[in-house]
């Protein structure tokens, strides 16, 4: 296994913990306590404690970047390409991605620490370019 792909397994397996940890404990455990019905999670209205509502965010973060990363790393299976770099910068994604999760949970969130997960979202970013870059100059007819 390629560490893009590795990256990839890591970062569905961060996208599920931070919606089994963030959110469905506290939704199971308010069903199973009788406190709340199914029904009473809709999507559209505001609910639950304002951590509650930061880890929604946050999970719903790592569902929108989850496919852009995914389909960098098929990219570079589909063509072969693979190389220290591109490594690297999969694990940088993939550290960048951690704490941006973890800033957007924190309790007291304020523009300062925006400005952090912005950061770590342009890191991101960054590096799902580079790769890109990397596999279209790889795979490019010689």
């Amino acid at each position: 296994m390629t560490v893009p792909v590795a990256v990839l397994l890591a970062f569905a397996a961060w996208t599920l913990i931070t919606l089994t940890f963030g959110i469905g404990l506290e939704r199971g455990f308010k069903i199973a306590s009788g406190r709340a019905k199914l029904t009473d999670f809709p999507a559209d209205t505001p609910h639950g404690s304002p951590l509650y509502r930061r880890a929604m965010r946050a999970h719903a973060n790592c569902v929108e970047n989850l496919p852009l990363f995914g389909a960098v790393v098929i990219a570079a299976v589909a063509t072969g390409t693979s190389s220290p770099a591109l490594d690297l910068l999969a694990l940088t994604f993939l550290g960048a991605r951690i704490m941006q999760t973890l800033v957007h949970v924190l309790p007291t969130p304020n523009s300062s620490w925006g400005a952090i997960r912005f950061t770590f979202f342009l890191i991101q970013l960054a590096c799902m370019v580079a790769m890109g870059a990397l596999i279209a100059v790889a795979a490019a007819p010689v």
